[in-house]
């Protein structure tokens, strides 16, 4: 047994619309094994991880996936629990999977759902490994594996706060994009997006988080505006230390002018002793060290969101109770193994209580030791500082705080320059004013925490994520673009650009994913095949794009799920035969399966656009949960009169001009001789194209006038739509280059061509590698029925096939059509062969080269116009 591949998918996908790992695994001999028929196999299983026990599977009830096991149930299900489990034990909510055999009677396709990708990934390795070693009999050190992968997991969590952020972002349906490997978050699309890192917002500027860190420098400007701080100043000697100390009179606090967390803090210091122990400790983090005057009281957190505070909590420093038995190191372990709020770092409400310089120091200046043993109910305090991040509590306060403090807390936080800020108060009693009972705003923190709002030890949860988040997002502000994604089998480049036409056409700013590149208002940010989820990501994290309209790819799809979330819009241009017997994708309705996911990944008030003339889009046309828009080129199809009939919008052809009826009437946009595209109607593929384009740029809403205006100002030339049936004259031969690479691309140039003609049609052909050898065998006899000479070309890029094999197939088809084997040449190279082509041509003949590179034919083409002028050779 063996794993063949493991992938996580981020975002929708064929398999869920939820995040999901999907890994291949060769189970060997073991691929028809049931559990029951190995001895010991499914008590082992259930002693290991004894949550599966508890799994419902099937059955629909709990314990059902334990009758499986009794019942005898395939290793590749029993990997799904598993890694369910497994991910389950790490704290981690997942319940959904699925494990379904490939082609191969070994391999089957294990698919499980994840929250944390590395958690997801390893959970499925572990799981194939223990369940290996089980069935082998060899030892597995399961405990050792889960306490790594837990000690990962936490460093690559995004934490509860920013979690927190996520959820509610989720909840007002505002689509979410983790960018990097970090906490930061962006909410939204493009030009309406947010972003945020932890609870630091995109409205805060580096000055504003750099003063508030700077404890003196936000505490000068704090008080020029009457707020209460305490006496301090930054020394960077124990001699100038134990002078300031004398001067403002003990007790004091030190710590790092620039530290956080309450890392290397030092309170209630009481002899000079203290102090330079703990400036010695503050030393240790940074080399500029503030001194301050002790604020005697209690500590609070006032958390501020725009102009209000919206929690408050009082904080309790990190602390044990005695048992009468136990030492104080002991108490600490017991604490951090069994309170199931306590994690490690920001991983859970309250985090583990750590033994470090400071709290030894502090047990000292207490007289005790951490081999003290607390009487039975004695309160231990290990630290001064009361943060959450070093083992603190957190009871809430809100209701209680004084107008006044809650008044000085905004201000503090507005006279900084932050939008959400954590202002740390220590007074007497909360509901006293500062000034009355002596106590100060101690600091002001950038990115503040917000577990101790949610989930305080005692009191109301308040629910600060909803808060940041209406902040960033208020009711009404649109937080997305308008997103149209294109798929089919042919057509979607040039739909894609037909629509960006349209829409730049009216003023916005468009991103778009092509075959060939990324695209910022027609200029090329990103060349190459970009039809995937990481390209779309790029476009929708651009902010100065405010429509996004994204080509999307099978492979993509298939091996990579969407780069967004829900479209405005989903448009199927078509589903033809292509790339079939690959990615598990074996027959048409493998293939409309997959193109599905466009349509289904729209949101409800949006609309998926689909070919009624394309008998697959058809029948998936009960997948769609949106609005419905149809296209035809023709105006008598019955699935498109039927949605006439009830209301539903359509888009379709006589032939002679396009038309689009809203339900009510139809109303024509343009003449197919007004549509350069089209070529007056001669190339029926850019009718569809045209079709496609006007129905998805309606979903967005936009107005017929202005989509009429976008594809008549739209031509097939390298402008415009580079690589589809753009028409060059060398010596008054016409060269057409097009991307044609199927069997439907083929038909419909070949069929154009035809209509073309004059002299001789002449075909530089070739096909991608990874078509079946049946599909390359009937291009290659449509060629042989069209062309009056053919040469036969490969592309570099052979696909796991032999070179000249994909030739031989092709010259094999042509010999099945009606063309004569002495009108058939195999030159290998694509340059090579349209050069050939074009110099063995005669003025009024029509050379076509399907390419697979773009940029070399045009220097092809170039190179031989210059060669003619040189000679003279040129014919008008």
């Amino acid at each position: 047994m063996k794993i063949i591949s493991s992938y996580a998918y981020p975002g929708r996908n064929i398999y869920s619309h939820k995040p999901v790992v999907k890994m291949v695994v060769d189970l060997g001999e073991h691929y028809d094994t049931p559990t029951k028929s190995i001895n010991g196999l499914n008590d082992a299983l259930l002693k290991v991880l004894p949550g599966l026990g508890r799994h419902n599977c099937s059955k629909g009830h709990e314990g059902g996936f334990a009758e499986r096991l009794e019942e005898g149930t395939y290793m590749a299900h029993v990997i799904e629990h598993m890694a369910i489990e497994i991910q389950n034990i790490l704290g981690y909510d997942i319940a959904y999977g699925k494990a379904s055999r490939s082609d191969n009677l070994n391999i089957y396709n294990v698919v499980y759902g994840y929250i944390n990708e590395l958690a997801g990934i390893e959970s499925g390795r572990i799981a194939f490994d223990l369940l290996s070693s089980l069935i082998t009999g060899q030892d597995f050190n399961f405990e050792g594996e889960m306490k790594s992968l837990k000690a990962k997991c936490v460093q690559s969590d995004i934490g509860v706060s920013t979690s927190m952020i996520k959820k509610e972002a989720e909840k007002k349906g505002i689509p979410v994009m983790k960018i990097g490997d970090g906490s930061l978050l962006q909410l939204g699309y493009g030009k309406n997006s947010r972003r945020i890192q932890a609870t630091l917002s995109d409205n805060s500027t580096c000055i504003a988080v750099d003063t508030a860190c700077n404890k003196t420098l936000a505490k000068s400007i704090m008080t020029e505006y009457g707020i209460p701080v305490p006496e301090g100043k930054v020394v960077r000697s124990e001699n100038e230390l134990l002078q300031y100390c004398m001067s403002i009179g003990f007790p004091v606090v030190i710590k790092p002018n620039f530290g956080s967390h309450g890392i290397g803090v030092s309170i209630n210091l009481k002899t000079p002793e203290e102090a330079l122990e703990a400036y010695k400790i503050a030393c240790e983090y940074e080399d500029t060290i503030l001194v301050e005057k002790f604020i005697k009281g209690n500590h609070y957190r006032l958390l501020v969101v725009g102009d209000k505070v919206v929690a408050a909590s009082l904080r309790i420093a990190a602390h044990v109770i005695g048992d009468g038995e136990s030492t104080i190191a002991e108490l600490i372990d017991r604490e951090n193994r069994e309170n199931p709020l306590r994690g490690e770092d920001h991983e859970k409400p309250l985090t583990k209580i750590v033994v470090d310089k400071v709290v030894q120091a502090y047990l000292k200046k207490q007289h005790k030791s951490l081999d003290y043993i607390p009487d039975e109910g004695e309160k231990i305090f290990l630290r001064e500082n009361d943060n959450l991040s070093t083992g603190g509590i957190a009871i809430d306060v809100t209701d209680e705080v004084h107008p006044e403090s809650l008044r000085m807390a905004v201000t503090a936080a507005q006279v900084i320059g932050l939008d959400i800020a954590g202002v740390d108060i220590t007074v007497s009693d909360i509901g006293i004013p500062l000034a009355k009972a002596e106590g100060a705003v101690i600091e002001i923190n950038a990115a503040p925490g917000i577990r101790m709002h949610h989930f305080p030890s005692h009191g109301k949860g308040r629910n600060v994520a909803g808060e940041i988040v209406n902040l960033l997002c208020p009711g009404g502000r649109r937080m997305s673009v308008p997103v149209i994604s294109v798929t089919g089998t042919n057509g979607k480049t040039t739909t894609v650009r037909m629509i960006s036409n349209i829409l730049r056409g009216i003023g916005n700013d468009v991103g778009m994913t092509t075959t060939d590149g990324v695209y910022y208002n027609g200029e090329c940010i990103r060349h190459g095949d970009n039809t995937g989820p990481v390209s779309a990501r790029a476009v929708l994290m651009d902010k100065r794009v405010d429509h996004a309209v994204l080509e999307t790819a099978r492979g993509g799809i298939i091996n990579r799920g969407l780069g967004y979330d829900l479209a405005d819009v989903g448009v199927i241009t078509n589903i033809q035969e292509d790339h079939l017997g690959i990615d598990g994708v074996y027959d048409m309705e493998d293939l409309a399966f997959v193109k599905a996911v466009v349509i289904e990944a729209v949101k409800k008030d949006g609309y998926a656009v689909l070919n009624a003339d394309d008998e697959y889009c058809m029948m998936i046309k009960e997948r769609v949960k949106s609005q419905l828009i149809l296209f035809s080129a023709k105006s008598d199809n019955k699935y498109l009169q039927e949605h006439i009939n009830h209301g539903g919008i359509a888009f379709f052809s006589d032939g002679k001009a396009i038309y689009c009826n809203d339900g009510d009437q139809s109303r024509m946009l343009a003449s197919l001789d007004e549509i350069p595209a089209t070529m007056g109607g001669i190339l029926k593929h850019n009718i569809y194209n045209a079709l496609a384009a006007s129905s998805g740029a309606y979903g967005l809403g936009t107005e017929l006038k202005d989509i009429a205006k976008g594809l008549t100002s739209f031509k097939c030339d390298e402008k415009d739509n580079p690589g589809r049936f753009n028409q060059f004259d060398v010596r008054g031969i016409k060269v057409v280059i097009d991307y044609g690479h199927n069997i439907d691309g083929y038909k419909h140039v070949l069929n154009s061509l035809k209509e073309m003609k004059k002299r001789k049609l002449i075909g530089v052909i070739g096909v991608p590698g990874d078509r079946t050898d049946s599909s390359t065998l009937t291009i290659g006899e449509m060629s042989g029925n069209c062309f009056d000479k053919i040469y036969i070309k490969e592309d570099k890029d052979k696909r796991g096939r032999k070179a000249g094999e994909i030739a031989e197939l092709l010259k094999r088809g042509c010999r099945l059509g009606m063309i004569a084997e002495s009108e058939i040449t195999i030159e290998l190279s694509e340059e090579k062969a349209l050069e050939m082509a074009i110099a063995n041509s005669e003025p009024g003949d029509i050379v076509v080269v399907f390419y697979e590179e773009y940029e070399p034919l045009i220097r092809v083409i170039e190179k031989m116009r210059n060669s003619y002028e040189k000679t003279g050779l040129i014919i008008a």
